[in-house]
């Protein structure tokens, strides 16, 4: 082994051994507020993928969901993808507890170089055509604050970068979770406008699809769908699981983790639909509407308080999802690789590792300065693609926690295997009939 990997290995061996240490002190004696100091040690995968979901591509598009569609059907079709996110994301907690093996590794590892590079490939594009939408939303949100579009997205790549580069993995979690939290300002913000209960209630009784099965209905569910669950997210949390150094004893937890940030992730959607399907909805045009007019609209509704902190929000919806998915991109090189792998690691000794996440995130901030880019249709499509890639990840997925000779006990139960086929069989679906829509758009329409 080189000198160099030799310093690596014992560098990122002697961080995680301390944080090794404190957990293990706390599981000795888990009694009365230590049993919630480990709670809070132990969490973070889970929350921070959840919420970097809502990240500023999933802002937007809930707001054009609520300004386009109103409040009958997406309000309980968004609480249904609370319990589907749970389902994806727990199994990367299983797989990457107790295989100790980030995503990306363990298809390299197991199903060899072709079917490695083709899930590689799928990752990387995905990715940063997420980040350039993390821009989108950053650089919109930062000009309604007053900053240019080139300081802001220029601020944003040296602040994700500091974050990334300049802490070790505990910190950075900590620092991501702070970020984090801003994504709850969606919830006052629709408080503050009032919104009518008895509508929100008559959604979940009635779940109707106003304006019936359009194409452009089909094109918004596809889209709903990609900002629940994209394949970054299976690659991110098991990495995370993996660099912060969980195993099977950590398996509850983890779930837990995951649990609370799937709900957490739900209020914050339902918040914006309602936000913009209460005051937007019917109004003309509003179904075309792209996020600079639903800004326009907030402020005058809630005034430029409103406004702020709706602009505020997306920001650090775009900030803290591209904390996670420049991290999963590193980490998914790194693994693929067998490069240095871990945010423990010093950047001198590991550039290898930070350079991919690092020239995606430089790339997608350059593109959203592009003049004359069309954000809004840019924004909305890279969700369906999300959604479009999503089966393949899941099906490599689903072949490792079924593989008894890699999970031993942990390989998914019956139900498990049934509600993530589901899953599958529904996103094929929907995309299958969004491909009919685009190719026979007349007879599609006809059809329904």
């Amino acid at each position: 082994m080189p000198k160099w990997a030799q310093a690596m290995a014992w560098a990122e061996a002697e961080i995680r051994a301390k944080d090794q240490a404190r957990i293990a002190e706390l599981k000795a004696d888990p009694r009365g507020w230590r049993r919630w100091w480990l709670f809070f040690l132990l969490v973070g995968p889970g929350i921070l993928v959840m919420i970097a979901d809502n990240d500023a591509g999933g802002v937007i598009t809930y707001a054009q969901t609520g300004a386009g569609f109103g409040l009958g059907f997406y309000l309980p079709f968004l609480v249904l993808l609370g319990p589907v996110a749970y389902v994806v994301q727990e199994m990367t907690v299983r797989l990457g507890a107790v295989t100790r093996r980030g995503h990306a590794e363990m298809i390299w590892g197991r199903y060899g170089p072709f079917w490695g590079a083709f899930s590689l490939v799928d990752l990387v594009v995905a990715n940063f055509l997420t980040l350039v939408t993390e821009f989108i939303g950053i650089t919109l949100g930062m000009q309604v604050l007053g900053v240019s579009p080139l300081a802001s997205a220029v601020g944003a790549f040296v602040l994700i970068a500091v974050v990334l580069l300049g802490l070790r993995y505990y910190t950075w979690e900590r620092v991501s979770l702070a970020i984090a939290a801003g994504n709850l300002v969606f919830v006052p913000l629709a408080l503050m406008a009032h919104p009518h209960w008895d509508a929100i209630g008559q959604a979940f009784l009635h779940w109707q699809v106003r304006g019936g099965f359009t194409p452009s209905f089909l094109y918004v569910l596809l889209a709903n769908l990609g900002t629940t669950i994209a394949p970054w997210m299976l690659f991110f949390q098991q990495s995370s699981v993996v660099d912060k150094g969980l195993t099977e004893r950590d398996i509850r937890h983890g779930q837990a983790d995951t649990a609370l940030g799937a709900a957490m992730m739900v209020v914050v959607a339902l918040s914006i639909v309602v936000l913009t399907g209460s005051w937007l909805y019917g109004q003309p045009g509003a179904g075309q509407w792209d996020i600079q007019h639903i800004l326009a609209a907030i402020g005058r509704h809630l005034g430029r308080a409103g406004e702020d902190l709706f602009a505020l929000g997306l920001v650090e919806a775009g900030t803290i999802a591209a904390i996670a998915i420049t991290a999963s991109t590193s980490w998914a090189t790194g693994e693929a690789f067998g490069w240095p792998k871990s945010i423990n690691l010093p950047p001198g000794l590991a550039w290898r590792f930070y350079l991919p996440g690092l020239v995606s995130l430089g790339l997608a901030a350059a593109v959203v300065l592009i003049p004359g880019m069309p954000l809004g249709y840019l924004n909305l499509t890279v969700q369906v693609i999300a959604t479009i890639f999503m089966p393949a990840a899941m099906l490599f997925l689903l072949l490792l926690l079924n593989d008894r000779e890699v999970m031993g006990e942990y390989v998914n139960r019956p139900w498990q295997n049934w509600a993530a086929g589901l899953i599958v069989a529904f996103l094929v679906a929907m995309n299958g009939l969004y491909g009919l829509s685009v190719v026979f758009p007349h007879q599609f329409s006809h059809w329904l």
